[in-house]
């Protein structure tokens, strides 16, 4: 069984990631969804939150997991038996900043490969700090995010 991880921070889960979980789908037998921590960064919603949000935006989705995760990316890797790692572009900029990640991960792990996938067009704009701000500012972020996503229930618990 072909088996992914798609790490990410995922603050909030986006159009974008949908678009690019799907598109891993077809590829591999299983996407785990991996929601990283970090504990010296605050997030918008605290990883409890995103994984809750991410099980929402997949449900009824099959041979989807959502999990949280700190520590190495290679390390989630090894332990959930994925050979393979999915990020997601949306500009040349993100290609930039991913290869290099790529490049550090392929020299710790060699038998794990990561996979860049493309967002398609119509989603390229959306970021997670986009969604941020409309949210911050109390707009309605609705139209960035997946349709099953209840956004409104999980601000009164975001982080501060």
């Amino acid at each position: 069984m072909k088996t992914a991880i798609f790490p990410g921070s995922f603050d909030p889960f986006t159009l974008g990631h949908l678009d690019v979980l799907r598109s891993a789908l077809n590829l591999f037998d299983k996407v785990i969804v991996a929601v990283g921590y970090n504990s010296s960064k605050n997030g918008f919603f605290d990883p409890d939150t995103r994984v809750e949000i991410i099980k929402q935006a997949t449900a009824g989705m099959k041979n989807v997991e959502v999990c949280s995760y700190t520590g190495l990316t290679v390390d989630l890797c090894r332990e959930k038996g994925a050979n393979f790692i999915v990020r997601g572009l949306r500009t040349t900029t993100d290609f930039e900043l991913e290869s290099v990640i790529s490049q550090a991960n392929r020299n710790m792990a060699p038998e794990i490969l990561s996979l860049f996938i493309p967002s398609g067009h119509e989603f390229s704009f959306i970021s997670s700090t986009v969604v941020r701000d409309v949210l911050v500012n109390g707009g309605d972020a609705s139209c960035f995010l997946p349709k099953n996503v209840e956004i409104g229930k999980y601000l009164s618990r975001r982080s501060k």
